[in-house]
């Protein structure tokens, strides 16, 4: 890809899944990576190092600087410290990648308040900040960047027991269009990627259940759940100057699942 060699990329939630894949394919194209982790208390130990040296070791083999850089997106203070890290060590934050992201399953009439806050804090709010403070940076050098959010096909197809997770999602289209606007003439692009169903560690609960996959695939024209590699394919596209004329848009790598599969059989209404 064009003009990513040499660049300073930062991206939340990268031990693992899509932020891993997407943090790899930014270095095999020569960006220095800042790996961003939270310590989970709900994960062991011993897992969360394995990921986190895994994601490291495959990063260095590219022959790029990386950087690791603990926060939780869900406390201003750890962003603020996270994106000012990155520039004592990098000298800059020319792509950020916000990846980070929760989900809760409950009826929406049970949620609780808390579980509500908490996915918003977290994938909404926790995104605007990373975004805030990363064109604070930009701004202040007088320099070029790229945000890419990694949002979700629920920005625009809504999903029953998730109610807190697609409406952070939804938020994240129009926050994506927002910035993408006011900071257009500044040179800083903004687009996000919408992922459909992915193969990744989150999700093992229906990928090693055949039963499950097929209830999951049945619902994708192409029949098949995506990668994490396919996802940051596109990632690595939009972060390019190859899309330097693409900005507050969201690309859906999804196998055709916003186009209705139901709708795939004529049928009048």
């Amino acid at each position: 890809m064009i003009g990513l060699e040499g660049k300073n990329a930062l991206i939340t939630g990268a031990t693992s899944g899509i932020g891993q894949a997407i943090a790899i394919r930014l270095a095999q194209q020569g960006c220095n990576i800042a790996i961003n982790y939270r310590k989970d208390p709900q994960k062991g130990v011993d897992a969360e190092e394995m990921a986190i040296q895994k994601a490291c070791g495959d990063i260095n083999n590219c022959g790029v600087k990386s950087l690791l850089v603990q926060a939780d997106v869900s406390q201003e203070s750890d962003i603020v410290e996270m994106i000012n890290t990155v520039v004592e060590e990098f000298g800059s934050v020319d792509i950020l990648i916000n990846n980070a992201g929760i989900q809760t399953e409950c009826p929406s009439h049970e949620m609780t308040t808390a579980d509500f806050d908490r996915v918003i804090t977290v994938n909404l709010r926790g995104a605007y900040l990373c975004a805030r403070e990363t064109i604070k940076h930009l701004l202040s050098q007088n320099r070029p960047g790229v945000i890419i959010n990694v949002s979700s096909v629920h920005e625009i197809i809504p999903r029953p027991m998730y109610v807190s997770y697609s409406i952070s999602k939804g938020g994240m289209e129009n926050l994506t269009k927002t910035l993408a606007l006011e900071y257009a003439n500044r040179g800083i692009r903004v687009n996000a990627i919408g992922p459909g169903a992915t193969i990744t560690p989150i999700n093992q609960d229906w990928i090693n259940d055949p039963e499950k996959k097929a209830i999951v695939e049945s619902h994708i024209p192409m029949g098949r759940a995506g990668t994490a590699d396919e996802m940051a394919a596109a990632v690595a596209f939009l972060a390019s100057d190859e899309a330097a004329y693409i900005t507050g848009q969201t690309l859906f790598i999804d196998g055709g699942l916003t186009l209705y599969a139901d709708f795939r059989d004529n049928w009048s209404a």
